[in-house]
């Protein structure tokens, strides 16, 4: 709708009012319902205005352009003004330019008139070709009725040198390719007339456009990008020579820029950068999102990290560090309550030393305290904000740069980028009463916004012999190599904007311009930009991934080259392969045949290896041995990244701790009413371990049915007569060729009855097969029960079942597996299984303490299941497993 308005206002439509006429019974429906929509908006925002006392921007312009027209033509300047580089498509804009070329001494200098276009064709140029790169000029002259061949050229340079005659072809080439539809049939003998009335020179004028312009065609932006940055380079050896790249793709310029930072060198771009990408646009665009989320962990780090942030004391950094890993690494928080309970869950975990345990609490106070200084800070902020979450856009402007300066002070607003986020941040203060209340979120987007349409252009050091330049910016400049790239349709040229309102014969009864005019405005900037001694024309065959369509322009260049090739004259478009060859040579690795990682097996020294591992360590050692030596010989640790959803994990202990609870409420009867205060206990396990009511949501009625699950298989287990120990740990130690191995474990749940001892483990995720656990790819269960039999959980007693209990709420709450019991997988007790997989670990302790023996990485690929991810990058598996073919495992290093 404001679209509409501006349009209607730029170019001065006499009577706006018409809209509601244009509706008819021949319409389509939903033409009809726009035209009535406008109507009302046409009719409604004037009186709006003037009750505020306001006019529209667009208006003021072209009141304020057409009044200059009208004053110097009634008192002509008599001082020199000259008029550069404008077409006039603007109508009062247009006139001003008329009222300039009628001055005494008034100048207006047309870009890029073709003299030598044929008249024939000339003609054909009208309202139905705007997208011609001549349109324009025509109709600026048709305006003010002057013919083109009384329009004087603004220099006459001597033919006879090479570059000028060179310039001058390669207009007309271009003009001739670009001429309007209906008159490319005779493009054989439109060719054949230039040669003819060239023939006296002894030049061909289309050989001669062609020469010096070159085509290079590019897999994707990033390899032209590189191309671009290797060409612009290269003129560098030239002492004294120029380059400029013109693109209407601001991103391909940023991309080029980076590429050129590899040699040290700053082009001169034009279009500046977005505020969004600049130092003091990234902390006004997190402290409003932080104002909204104040313990998003993105948000908050990011925000704590910013290179403008002052709190960057000694004390203050190993607080960030220090909240980072033990209150943000983990999933989000809903306030900063909920983070103080998690830091506090630490204090209470089992098994800690004094030591640890006070260590802990000492952290825990220097980090609330943390807290409590953002706390303040947010409050700033936030305090605008009324209960419902309104604030009126100024206050909330006033809120956010207060945040602002908490962080980082006055120097926030220093340098460009500073001063361009002060004038933002001062605009909504000033005129944000008159916009409304907005929440938090609203705020976000609208800063958001506002940052990506702010462009800051810095200046400074750059190099004086590049440039990168947009399609306007380039009208007025020149260099002696002219890259255009972004040859590609909906690049340059952009799509004729679609209009959602109105149709085309709408839009003609109305006098507004077609869609097309902007292309036509294009078409002009590509060919003066490549009228250039030396032009390079790029486009590429890929952009975001998709396949690309070739720009019309160049489309057309090649048809006409093509028409004008000939046995005697040949004329051939330039290819530049040695560039991107370059380009593609330039980051390729040294040896042409790719060399991929072989199968990492490291053999680190016996004394190194573990003499001790928990049986769930060792059921990782099974199936891949490179994790193990990852963990427990290098050291490394897996840390989650901050936000990182941890429910499953978190689940799976609250569920043990309920059934832990459980047991130990009830050791012997159990009460009717067993199911719901079962629920509860998870339920409340579940909040301890820092589930939101968000999330309890989704969790209640999953308890409810995990509930009645556990209640019906306690009530079954607990119909044999047996004892429970819960959470008991045990170890066992056993001689090896290296020395005592000892291996250790805590098992869910030990049922003792007349027949031995039943082993159950309580899972969230999917339960081992029988076929799994009697091969010895899940010897979890099978090494527990070897480790009672041995004594290690105190009396020797043999298993007697190993079984798997799966917890998971949905259909009927769970899943029991006996994965000892009688069936086609396995004919083995539960004691023999577990013997088994005891000799299994003895033999494979005895053969990792071989020194030639090696921890390799997936070494049973079959049965890796959900067990990869922690080390695989670092074994490099995709390479030497999906690239490199995982028979011929690599052939480097």
């Amino acid at each position: 709708m404001a679209g509409f308005l501006d349009s209607c206002q730029l170019e001065e439509v006499k009577d706006p009012s018409l809209i509601g006429a244009l509706v008819d019974g021949d319409m389509a429906a939903h033409w009809q319902r726009s035209a009535e929509f406008l109507a009302i908006g046409v009719e409604k925002w004037p009186a709006r205005l003037q009750e505020l006392g306001l006019v529209d921007p667009a208006w003021r312009r072209a009141t304020l352009l057409r009044r200059l027209a009208e004053l110097w033509d009634q008192a002509p300047p008599q001082n020199p003004v000259i008029v550069a580089g404008s077409t006039g498509t603007v109508p009062a804009a247009a006139d001003v330019l008329g009222a300039v070329a009628r001055a005494p001494q008034g100048c207006v200098v047309l870009p890029g008139l073709d003299f030598d276009l044929d008249e024939a064709v000339w003609q054909q140029i009208d309202a139905d070709n705007e997208q011609h790169p001549q349109r324009a000029l025509k109709h600026l002259l048709e305006r003010h009725d002057i013919a083109r061949d009384t329009v004087r050229p603004w220099f006459r340079p001597e033919l006879t040198h090479d570059g000028v005659r060179k310039g001058l072809a390669r207009q007309r080439l271009l003009n001739e390719a670009l001429r309007p539809a209906d008159a490319t049939g005779d493009w054989r003998e439109a060719i054949k007339d230039i040669r003819a009335r060239a023939a006296d020179s002894g030049h061909d004028p289309i050989a001669e456009g062609a020469d010096g312009l070159k085509i290079l065609t590019l897999h994707h932006e990033e390899e032209a990008a590189a191309a671009i940055a290797l060409m612009m380079r290269q003129t560098l050896e030239t002492p004294g020579k120029t380059c400029a790249l013109v693109t209407p793709d601001q991103g391909l310029g940023r991309r080029v820029q980076a590429r050129l930072s590899r040699w040290g060198i700053v082009a001169d771009a034009s279009a500046g950068q977005p505020l969004n990408r600049m130092a003091a646009g990234t902390l006004l665009d997190l402290c409003a999102r932080w104002i909204a989320a104040p313990t998003d962990p993105q948000t908050l780090l990011g925000l704590l990290k910013h290179p403008l942030n002052q709190w960057q004391d000694g004390e203050t950094q190993r607080d960030v560090r220090d909240l980072e890993r033990y209150g943000l690494r983990t999933s989000a928080h809903a306030d900063f309550d909920a983070l103080r309970r998690h830091l506090a869950r630490a204090e209470k975990r089992k098994g800690l030393s004094d030591d640890a345990r006070n260590a802990i609490l000492d952290r825990n106070v220097r980090l609330n305290a943390f807290i409590d200084r953002m706390g303040q800070v947010h409050a700033l902020g936030h305090a605008p904000f009324a209960s419902d979450g309104q604030a009126t856009l100024n206050r909330a402007a006033e809120g956010l740069t207060q945040v602002i300066e908490a962080f980082a002070g006055q120097q926030a607003w220093a340098g460009p980028d500073g001063e361009q986020a002060a004038s933002l941040l001062t605009g909504l203060i000033a005129g944000g009463a008159a916009l409304g209340e907005v929440t938090p979120d609203q705020l976000v987007e609208l800063v958001q916004d506002l940052l990506a349409e702010t462009v800051v252009r810095t200046g400074g050091a750059t190099h004086p012999s590049l440039r990168i330049l947009g399609a306007i910016e380039a009208r007025l400049v020149r260099a002696d190599l002219m890259i255009l790239a972004g040859l590609e349709e909906g690049i340059w040229p952009q799509g004729a904007p679609v209009d959602p309102f109105l149709s085309r014969p709408m839009r003609a009864k109305m006098g507004l311009p077609p869609p097309e005019r902007r292309i036509g405005q294009s078409a002009q900037d590509f060919v003066q930009a490549a009228c250039a001694q030396e032009a390079v024309l790029v486009h590429c065959e890929r952009r975001g991934g998709q396949p690309a369509v070739r720009s019309r322009w160049l489309w057309r260049l090649d048809m006409l080259t093509r028409g004008a090739n000939s046995d005697n004259a040949p004329v051939r478009l330039e290819t530049q392969p040695l560039v991107a060859d370059w380009t593609r040579g330039l980051d390729a690795p040294l040896s042409a045949t790719p060399r991929y990682a072989r199968r990492p097996a490291p053999t680190p020294p016996v004394e190194r290896r573990p003499r001790e591992l928990p049986v769930t360590s060792v059921e990782r050692w099974v199936r891949d041995p490179y994790a193990v030596y990852a963990d427990r010989i290098l050291g490394l640790r897996k840390m989650d990244r901050p936000g990182e959803p941890a429910e499953a994990l978190k689940r799976g202990t609250a569920i043990h701790a309920a059934i832990e609870r459980l047991v130990e409420t009830w050791p012997y009867d159990l009460p009717d009413d067993l199911g719901i205060q079962l629920a509860g206990f998870i339920q409340d396990a579940l909040r301890e371990e820092g589930f939101e009511e968000a999330a309890m949501a989704r969790e209640v009625p999953l308890s409810q049915r995990m509930a009645r699950f556990l209640g019906r298989f306690e009530r079954e287990r607990r119909a044999r007569g047996i004892e429970i120990l819960v959470e008991q740990s045990g170890r066992l130690t056993f001689d090896a060729p290296a020395g005592p191995f000892t291996v250790t474990a805590k098992a869910d749940r030990i049922e003792l009855d007349a027949h031995g001892a039943a082993i159950i483990d309580y899972k969230t995720g999917a339960n081992p097969s029988a076929k799994q656990v009697v091969e010895g790819f899940a010897p979890q269960l099978p090494l527990t029960g070897a480790i009672l039999a041995g004594g290690g959980f105190g009396n020797p007693s043999d298993p007697s079942a190993l079984i798997y209990v799966r917890v998971i709420g949905r259909g009927e709450g769970g899943q029991v597996t006996d994965v000892s019991a009688p069936s086609r997988s396995n004919t083995l007790s539960a004691a023999q299984i577990s013997a088994a997989e005891f000799d299994r670990l003895r033999e494979a302790v005895a053969a990792y303490d071989d020194p030639a023996r090696a921890y390799t990485s997936w070494e049973a690929p079959q049965y890796m299941g959900n067990f990869g991810g922690n080390y695989d990058h670092l074994a490099r598996v995709w390479e030497w497993m999906v690239v490199g073919g995982a028979e011929s495992e690599g052939d480097g290093e």
